[in-house]
């Protein structure tokens, strides 16, 4: 019973890190995205607006899931 316990801790564990992970790389793309448009560096508006909308509903989809599993 135990081992089954300490398994449930490894995996979410596991799936914790690998969230965390690509919720850190959205925030980088979208930071280094909002950089090049405000440097005016090759990206234009519609393109940056695609990644903004990409990275909300991705986060938003994220918080929705924590929210909903933890209560």
């Amino acid at each position: 019973m135990q081992d089954s316990n300490e398994n449930k801790t490894e995996k979410k564990g596991i799936i914790d890190n690998v969230m965390e992970r690509a919720i850190s790389r959205k925030l980088l793309v979208f930071t280094v995205a909002t950089a090049l448009l405000y440097l005016g560096v090759g990206l234009d508006a519609d393109t940056w607006g695609m990644i903004a909308m990409t990275y909300i509903g991705g986060q938003t989809a994220i918080d929705f899931a924590r929210t909903w599993r933890h209560g």
